[in-house]
This record gives C-alpha cells, structure tokens and sequence, in this order.
C-alpha cells in the first residue's frame, strides 16, 4: 500500500498527502506543490503533483520564475495522475481546468479548485501573478490547516 512518488514516501500513517493536478503537471501544479512542499511541515502534510495528460517537461518560464524565489523546479519531471496515486491522496487540488480537470470518482477525498490561469504562453510578467497567486493560496490553506513549519 505504501508507494514512492518522487522523494516522497505517501499511503504511511502520517502527513497528509496533497495532491496538485492539472492537465499536463508542466506549470501550475508543478509550482503549486513545490510552494507548498517548500512552506510546509513535512510531518504534518506533504504535496504531490501529477496530470491527466503530462506534458515532456516544466515549462521553462515556470522554472525560472520559481528560481526566482530560491525554488529549483527545472529537473521535475511531469507524472501521469493514475488511480493509485489518487487513491492515497487526502486532499486533491485542481488547477482550474475546468471540465479538463482530473477527476477522482468513487472516492470520498477532500476536492479544492484553484482557478489559476495556465502560464504556459504567457509573458514573465503575467505568470509571475499566477505564481504569486498560487503562493497566497498555498500560504493560506497551510495556516488554515495548521500545517506551518515550528517556529
């Protein structure tokens, strides 16, 4: 039951596990979860991110707009959102994907919607604001659930 997603170990008693999906796990999510990865305490909840249709690569403006906040997101590489991955998720969380968004039937989780417009075409300047976006959404769940790091 216990399985590995990336360096996190996930189905184990413990965190919660949060999931970040989107289409292609190239941007949002991508930038999503290493936000929330970055501010949260470990032993209290851990992101993973995945997509319905994974694209090659992080979008490279999306990696450097993430350095720009002292996160490497530029070696991640997109998953497959798959049955088993949503199956050990506590918390799963779309990008605003609309009817394109991930869907986890047969399982009662926890579903969260972020409109968060796709970066992918955009300029720096514009999806910076989907990045500080999504910080402040990662920034309020933590301390809406309590997930902060210990001072």
């Amino acid at each position: 039951r216990f399985q590995r997603f990336g360096a996190v170990m996930v189905g184990a008693p413990g965190p919660v596990t949060v999931m970040f999906a989107c289409i292609a796990n190239s941007g949002r999510s991508q930038m999503s979860c290493a936000l929330f990865n970055a501010a949260v305490d470990p032993e209290k909840a851990v992101g993973i991110s995945a997509g319905t249709n994974p694209g090659s690569a992080v979008h490279e403006n999306c990696a450097q707009l993430m350095k720009e906040v002292g996160i490497d997101i530029s070696g991640n590489v997109p998953q497959k959102l798959t049955p088993e991955m949503a199956a050990i998720c506590d918390v799963f969380i779309t990008m605003g994907c609309g009817d394109a968004c991930p869907v986890v039937p047969g399982r009662h989780i926890e579903k969260i919607d972020w409109p968060l417009a796709d970066p992918k075409h955009m300029s720096l300047d514009d999806a910076r604001k989907v990045r500080d976006d999504a910080a402040l959404r990662v920034s309020h769940l933590i301390r809406e659930r309590g997930w902060q790091k210990a001072s």
